[in-house]
Formats: C-alpha cells, sequence, structure tokens
C-alpha cells in the first residue's frame, strides 16, 4: 500500500536571520522570518508526510501560538513527524523537492542538505531529490523578498 502527499511553505526573507534549508546554514545576508527557524524545505517535507496520512498539517502539530516552537530547530519537528509516521507502519519511499528563490545559488548545497534529510529520515540520499529554481524575477518569490518549497512524498506501508 502507498500513500502520497505534497507539502508547501513560504516564507519572507529578512535581515538578521540565518538562511536554513534543509537543516543545513546557507550563507546569505537574509533568511527566513519564521516561528521558528523558518526552514521552508522542512516545513515543506513535514506538511507532505503528514498529508500523505491524513493528519493535518505543520501549523496543527506545531502551532505558532505555542512558546516552545519559537525558534525551535525545524529539524526537531521533522524527528518528531518522522517518529509519528514510523510507528504506525510508513516509510519513505522518496520525496521530491523544490526550492524557489533568486539568490542565493543552491547548487553547491543541494548534496549537504540530501545527506542531512537522509540522515535524519533514516533513508539513502538517492531517494531525495533537491531541485533549486528560480521565477525568473517575477513575483515576490523573483524579486528576491520570498522563499517557496515545494515537496512531494510517496510512503509505504512496513509490511
Amino acid at each position: 500500500m502507498f500513500r502520497i502527499g505534497i507539502g508547501y511553505d513560504i516564507h519572507r526573507l529578512s535581515s538578521g536571520r540565518d538562511l536554513l534549508l534543509g537543516g543545513i546554514k546557507i550563507p546569505y545576508d537574509k533568511g527566513c522570518l519564521g516561528h521558528s527557524d523558518g526552514d521552508a524545505l522542512i516545513h515543506a517535507i513535514v506538511d507532505a508526510l503528514l498529508g500523505a496520512l491524513a493528519l493535518g498539517d505543520i501549523g496543527t502539530h506545531f502551532p505558532d501560538t505555542e512558546a516552545k516552537y519559537k525558534n525551535i530547530e525545524s529539524s526537531i519537528l521533522l524527528k518528531d513527524v518522522f517518529e509519528n509516521i514510523s510507528t504506525r507502519g510508513w516509510k519513505i519511499s522518496n520525496i521530491d523537492t523544490n526550492i524557489i528563490l533568486e539568490a542565493p545559488k543552491l547548487g553547491k548545497y543541494k548534496e549537504e542538505i540530501k545527506n542531512n534529510l537522509s540522515k535524519i529520515l533514516a533513508i539513502d540520499s538517492n531517494s531525495i531529490s533537491i531541485k533549486a529554481k528560480t521565477n525568473e524575477g517575477m513575483d515576490a518569490s523573483g524579486h528576491g523578498e520570498c522563499i517557496i518549497a515545494q515537496a512531494v512524498v510517496l510512503l509505504q506501508k512496513n509490511c
């Protein structure tokens, strides 16, 4: 049995914050505004995992109204959700992602992001796709005002 989920996240970019993607700090003069550490890629993956099993969304499980989630590392949230789906008898088959932003260029960080996510999720890094895109100067992402992340996950029931 298989289940598929899709996730999406968007964060404003602002000076004075670290840019974190997949738990990796990317050198840049702006980072994501958010209640947590603002890791849009992990947030999209969390939503995809939760959506695959119809368990709601990241805001339901980790509300931004709770002080305990203020500035929390998103990798902690991802680990929690991963444990939740694992105890329900599911494993991750693969993850496909898009990161949409004009700058910085992410080519040299994609492998490091994949390796970090594979450690957190206990899957082979070859089961994770990280794609970096731009919006060619159009819309808020294209103007460098925000970052968008999308994720699709395929879950397989453990036999």
